[in-house]
């Protein structure tokens, strides 16, 4: 599959940046809600550490979705898309793209302030502070963070239910498009059902063009000639 998009299609570089980015905000969600319910001991510092390590990991990935769409063009909305359901698809991607960003900053904002312990990447390396330490801001980058981290949650819920009804209910392939693998169905029948009769049609005159002549039986002229 080809790693650019087109007119039609997302390319598989685009499928892949998109599908990780999910996984990683799925798998943020449930640490997240786990380990602000465990006591206040040492024993929750990996989960902290971990939660940050995707966090950046996010911000590092929504980066590099934004320098790919740079160069790989947008696929068109559906023929059959109203233009004001693509302004709203328009403006909801850019919000996703925006909290993108501001979730894990502003994480690394209230981790900065904090100033409760270094911050590694996965245990690799430390990753320096964005602002000094100070006590009187760390309640607002908290609040913050925790704010954005659930309207992120509610754009997102908006977008995949818009891209649910888009391919059960229109039926315009808007999902099928983002899904591995289905690049070539949406190529043969872009938005549109062929009937089982047209489909046999198709598929019969093909196989009629496709079949070598020395495949096909001779007739005798006087079989097909009663008055021979």
């Amino acid at each position: 599959m080809p790693w650019k998009s087109d007119a039609h299609h997302w390319g598989s570089l685009a499928k892949t940046l998109h599908w990780l980015v999910v996984l990683l905000i799925l798998a943020q969600g449930v640490l997240g809600l786990y380990m602000v319910g465990l006591p206040k001991k040492p024993g929750i510092i990996p989960y902290y550490n971990l939660h940050k390590s995707i966090g950046m990991t996010v911000l590092a990935l929504a980066v590099l979705r934004l320098a790919w769409r740079a160069f790989d063009p947008r696929p068109a909305e559906p023929a059959s898309t109203p233009h004001w359901q693509a302004l709203g698809a328009r403006a909801g991607h850019a919000l996703l793209y925006a909290l993108l960003f501001a979730v894990p900053l502003s994480g690394w904002w209230f981790d900065s302030v904090a100033a409760l312990r270094p911050m590694y990447f996965f245990g690799l390396f430390e990753i320096p502070h964005i602002a000094a330490p100070n006590t009187d801001l760390k309640e607002l980058a908290h609040e913050a963070h925790e704010w954005l981290f659930w309207l992120l949650v509610a754009v997102a819920l908006g977008h995949a239910a818009m891209a649910l009804i888009h391919e059960f209910v229109s039926r315009d392939g808007t999902l099928s498009r983002m899904l591995p693998g289905r690049r070539h169905a949406l190529a043969i029948a872009p938005g549109v059902a062929t009937s089982a009769a047209t489909a046999s049609t198709l598929t019969e005159n093909d196989h009629a063009e496709t079949t070598p002549a020395a495949a096909i039986p001779a007739v005798d002229p006087a079989a097909r000639d009663p008055g021979a």
